[in-house]
């Protein structure tokens, strides 16, 4: 059932208006319900608030007026008439028309997951993929060629930091260099005159929550022609990098936009044209590779986000709480919402308004063992949290990042990126009341020092 307001659409090119009720043309296109795509302009206004930019998007009702969309599951798509499905695969007919033709390529369902995320975003289009991992990998193998070249930050998660230094390199002969990304004498010096095709850094770090100065690492890479693509898996909400000047935002919808640590998804969030090239049938990365996110995972999710800045700024409040408290006991914490945080100035001239400073901190230990310690009995002492990998789950999840989610980099690699070997990630949960869980924690202290281990 169509929505009841007016949208215009941007698509390969093409724009139509759309009236709720149906849009005048092709004899064959008026016969078809109306389905907003990923590519939706409706208008392209920047609310300075992304919960707000989601409210105004379109409202896609079921089936039968369900309040909630009907799930497409459908893997092919038929046509009235033969000669129409010539007409899709040539591109004169599309999504923006309704006129779908395998869900490898385009999703009713999926789509509309795409456009929530553009508008979370702040980008003209979005592409909702089967991981985190395959988005970053698409964006990459699209906008770089053989014998391309990404400058990129020493601080990345781990399986990107092994894209790119070893399965790019191998594969399609595309290097890397890693640079401090706060370091933007060095950012410019790293790059190749003719061959840098890509910018690439997180937002904020994993893990070291090291803030990335998106507008003027935006303009650095401009100046040059590259492209800056910004993985803003830790700070959905807290950040807009398109805003900022980013050309590509990429996630991880398995974390934060998730929140229940029950999916593996990710989403590519640009230009429409840019979107557009990577669903070619004959050169784009989506396209050709096939990383197709499930129309019933599309479902769940789209019916999380609308609540994803509640989930947001009370991660933000309870890990600026915690990072506080810890601070006072002496505990060695990072969390940018601390006055000492390197980068704490920068990410409140560029961070979206009332939704904090993000919902992970980081304990250093100096090492594995103490770490290890410490985890152990946050667990298993006290129920503070649980001991795994990921994050944005609504329960608290920690990880010795150094022999976990950055175990891919070697000693030298993780020294350059500045990970500890004793750093303890803890993506900070909201069950519970805050002061049931600070007692938690300090009991797991009390009991690191009644056995004779410091925690200073």
């Amino acid at each position: 059932m169509a929505g009841t307001q007016s949208c215009e659409f941007v698509f390969s090119g093409k724009t139509m208006a759309a009236a709720a009720d149906g849009f005048e043309g092709d004899d064959v296109s008026v016969a078809k319900k109306l389905m907003m795509p990923a590519m939706a302009v409706a208008p392209q206004v920047w609310e300075n608030d992304p919960a707000a930019a989601l409210a105004r998007l379109r409202h896609e009702f079921g089936e039968h007026g369900g309040v909630n969309m009907s799930i497409e599951a459908s893997a092919t798509f038929t046509v009235v008439e033969p000669e129409t499905m010539r007409r899709v695969f040539t591109g004169e007919l599309g999504p923006d028309r309704d006129y779908f033709i395998y869900s490898r390529h385009f999703n009713p369902t999926v789509l509309n997951l795409g456009r929530q995320l553009a508008a979370l975003e702040g980008t003209e289009a979005a592409y909702c993929t089967a991981s985190g991992m395959s988005a970053i990998s698409s964006v990459l193998l699209q906008l770089c060629s053989s014998g391309g070249h990404v400058v990129a930050s020493a601080t990345l998660y781990g399986g990107t930091h092994a894209l790119l230094t070893h399965f790019l390199p191998r594969t399609c002969n595309i290097t890397t260099t890693f640079v401090d990304i706060t370091d933007h004498e060095a950012v410019k010096n790293a790059t190749v005159q003719g061959r840098t095709q890509v910018l690439f850094f997180e937002s904020i770090a994993n893990p070291t929550l090291t803030v990335a100065d998106i507008p003027e690492l935006s303009k650095l890479a401009h100046n040059k022609g590259i492209k800056v693509v910004v993985d803003n898996t830790f700070s959905p909400m807290v950040l807009s990098p398109a805003k900022l000047g980013a050309d590509v935002v990429v996630h991880s919808i398995s974390k934060f936009i998730s929140g229940g640590a029950d999916v593996i998804a990710g989403a590519v969030c640009g230009p429409a044209s840019l979107v557009n090239s990577m669903m070619d049938l004959h050169q784009g990365a989506l396209m050709l590779l096939g990383p197709t996110m499930n129309a019933k995972v599309a479902f769940e999710l789209s019916e999380r986000i609308p609540h994803l800045s509640l989930r947001m700024k009370e991660h933000s409040r309870r890990a600026m709480e915690y990072a506080t408290r810890m601070k006072k006991l002496g505990i060695r914490v990072v969390y940018p919402g601390l006055e000492d945080h390197p980068q704490h100035e920068l990410l409140k001239t560029m961070a979206n308004n009332d939704y904090g400073f993000g919902g992970l901190l980081c304990v250093d230990m100096e090492s594995e063992e103490k770490a290890n310690r410490l985890m152990h009995h946050l667990q298993n002492s006290s129920q503070f949290g649980l001991i795994a990998v990921s994050l944005g789950y609504y329960d608290t999840l920690m990880s010795c990042s150094g022999s976990s989610t950055n175990s891919e980099l070697n000693t030298d690699e993780k020294a350059l990126a500045g990970i500890s070997p004793g750093l303890v990630r803890m993506s900070i949960g909201y069950t519970g009341t805050l002061e049931q869980k600070w007692n938690q924690f300090e009991k797991a202290i009390s009991r690191m020092r009644e056995s004779g281990c410091n925690v200073m």
